[in-house]
């Protein structure tokens, strides 16, 4: 799931909450679900998160949340900033 964001200083981000691409492992099998920020078109950061891939609303709840603090200035978008929130059970 994506959800675009406007920083503070007017950039736009990307805000993708998803199961992890391996160009190894068949999609079936995986279940890593992570958190990205994409800020023009470019990867900022990337962390894994908690959640398991059938937790849709979760994934939701995530990027939403991510959204909203980065759009406040509360979170930089860096891994640093974004780990704790994707280690949070939801």
């Amino acid at each position: 799931m994506e959800e675009r964001a406007t920083l503070p200083d007017g950039r736009a981000a990307l805000v993708r909450v998803g199961v992890a691409e391996d160009g190894y492992v068949a999609r079936r099998d995986l279940d890593t679900v992570a958190l990205e920020v994409l800020i023009d078109e470019r990867v900022a950061a990337t962390v894994n998160t908690v959640l398991d891939a059938d937790q849709d609303s979760e994934a939701v709840g995530l990027a939403r949340d991510v959204v909203a603090r980065l759009e406040s200035g509360e979170l930089e978008p860096r891994a640093s900033d974004l780990e704790p929130l994707a280690d949070e059970l939801r």
